[in-house]
């Protein structure tokens, strides 16, 4: 198996679906890492070198281990309910988000709303949200007026591998960049 292929499997346990290899996450998204690699080796070989090994090279920072390395959880991105202990922070002047142009009717009606998940995620740049838009065919990105949504009241919170998130983003609050990329 691929490392990208165990990385995304784990993802998928740690943010989604825990009772796929039976295992249980706590309030705050935790699970046992014994437990999980266990758990993953029924359907794929994993060792704990291997998850140390994921968790370290991720490109996107998408795992945390605690201090003593017993326990794992996704940083964000989860249809759980867990509270992962974000800290409240006053975000820049502007964020921005990529979707696919596919999803523009819907967001020009509703706004950013988190779906299946529990947070909208934005991008501090231009081009993480491009990036992101790519991943759901023809890219558009939205400018996010996170300055002005802040002083009206609306909650942020940086994860620990630099992505922003909010419960929700208002049509008022954003601007269409369009996809001249």
């Amino acid at each position: 198996m691929k490392k990208e292929e165990i990385s995304k499997f784990i993802s998928l346990i740690l943010r989604h679906k825990p009772e796929v290899i039976g295992i249980s996450i706590d309030e705050h998204g935790w699970a046992n890492v014994d437990d999980l690699i266990a758990g993953v080796s029924k359907t794929m070989p994993l060792s704990v070198e291997e998850l140390e090994d994921i968790v370290k090279t991720d490109n996107k920072n998408r795992y945390c281990f605690n201090e003593d390395h017993t326990l794992i959880r996704a940083n964000q991105g989860h249809s759980i309910p867990v509270d992962v202990e974000l800290k409240k922070t006053e975000p820049p002047e502007n964020l921005y988000h990529g979707s696919g142009k596919k999803n523009e009717e819907s967001i020009d009606e509703q706004g950013l709303v988190p779906k299946s998940r529990l947070y909208v995620h934005l991008s501090q740049d231009v081009e993480t949200a491009l990036s992101v838009g790519r991943r759901h065919g023809t890219p558009i990105v939205y400018k996010v007026n996170s300055g002005d949504m802040y002083r009206a009241g609306i909650e942020f919170f940086l994860s620990v591998n630099g992505v922003w998130l909010t419960k929700e983003v208002p049509v008022k609050y954003l601007e269409k960049m369009g996809t001249p990329f």
